[in-house]
C-alpha cells in the first residue's frame, strides 16, 4: 500500500484565469510519501477478506519538521491525501489497484473560534452591478446581521429584515464564495468561485419581518476546519 499527500495547482474545466498564467511554473509539493506491505504473497479465499493494518506517519525519533496541511478541495488548488492498494497477481491475471482519499484534520483540541457578528445593510446605493430603473428611483433596503468568523463545524447564522422594496421579491439567496490565493514571489494571485447557494426566503416576503439565516458550511468542498 502507498500513502501519498501533495499540494496541487491545476486549472479545472479549461477555464482561463489569473492563476492559469502561472500554472506552468508551480509544481506539486509532496507532503507525504509512505509505502508498506500489509500482507505477504499468498492466496486469498473467495468472499470478503479484511486485512487490518496501521502505519506511523511521524516517528518521534526522527525529524518532524515537515507539516501535514489540512485537506483542502478548491477549484484550482487542492491538498489531498490518497491511499492506494495494489494486489499483484500471476502472469495470467491483471493486477488490481484501488485508491481512496482520507481526510487530514487539525487537532480539535485547538482553541475554538469565537463567532463575530457584523451588522449589514443593502440598498440601491450599495450595488456595484446594474439594477432596474424602478429600483434606482423607488429604492429598497435590507438590514440584518451575520457571523463573519465561525468554526467550519458550526452553521453560518444570522438574520435579515426586508424593510422596503418598490418591486416584489422573488427569492432571497445567500451565495457562499471560495477565495483561493497563491503566493508566487512577491505577487499574490487570487481567484473567487461560487461553491454553494442557500435560499433564505421564497416569494415576496412580508416587510419588517425578521428572517433567520442558517447555512451549513460544505466542509468536503472546502476544508474540514478553519485552520487549513
Amino acid at each position: 500500500m502507498a500513502l501519498n499527500g501533495s499540494v496541487n495547482l491545476q486549472v479545472r474545466g479549461g477555464s482561463a484565469g489569473v492563476i492559469e498564467s502561472f500554472y506552468g511554473v508551480v509544481k506539486p509539493i509532496t507532503i507525504l510519501s509512505r509505502t508498506l506491505e500489509i500482507r505477504p504473497s499468498g492466496k486469498i479465499v473467495s468472499g470478503t477478506t479484511e486485512i487490518p493494518f496501521s502505519i506511523t506517519l511521524r516517528n518521534p525519533k526522527e525529524d518532524n519538521s515537515e507539516r501535514f496541511y489540512e485537506t483542502f478541495h478548491g477549484t484550482n488548488i487542492s491538498i489531498q491525501y490518497l491511499a492506494t492498494v495494489d494486489i499483484m497477481r500471476g502472469y495470467l491475471h491483471k493486477s488490481l489497484s484501488a485508491t481512496v482519499e482520507f481526510i487530514v484534520e487539525t487537532d480539535l483540541l485547538n482553541p475554538p473560534i469565537s463567532p463575530e457578528m457584523v451588522i449589514f445593510y443593502i440598498t440601491q446605493d450599495t450595488q456595484r452591478h446594474p439594477i432596474l430603473p424602478e429600483l434606482k428611483s423607488g429604492g429598497f433596503r435590507i438590514t440584518g446581521r451575520i457571523s463573519t468568523q465561525c468554526s467550519m463545524l458550526e452553521p453560518l447564522s444570522g438574520e435579515l429584515t426586508v424593510e422596503a422594496s418598490v418591486l416584489p421579491i422573488c427569492s432571497i439567496d445567500i451565495h457562499l464564495l471560495r477565495v483561493e490565493s497563491v503566493l508566487l514571489g512577491e505577487k499574490i494571485i487570487t481567484e473567487t468561485s461560487l461553491i454553494q447557494t442557500t435560499q433564505i426566503a421564497d416569494g415576496d416576503v412580508c416587510r419588517n419581518m425578521t428572517l433567520p439565516i442558517y447555512v451549513v458550511l460544505p466542509r468536503l468542498l472546502t476544508c474540514p476546519t478553519v485552520l487549513a
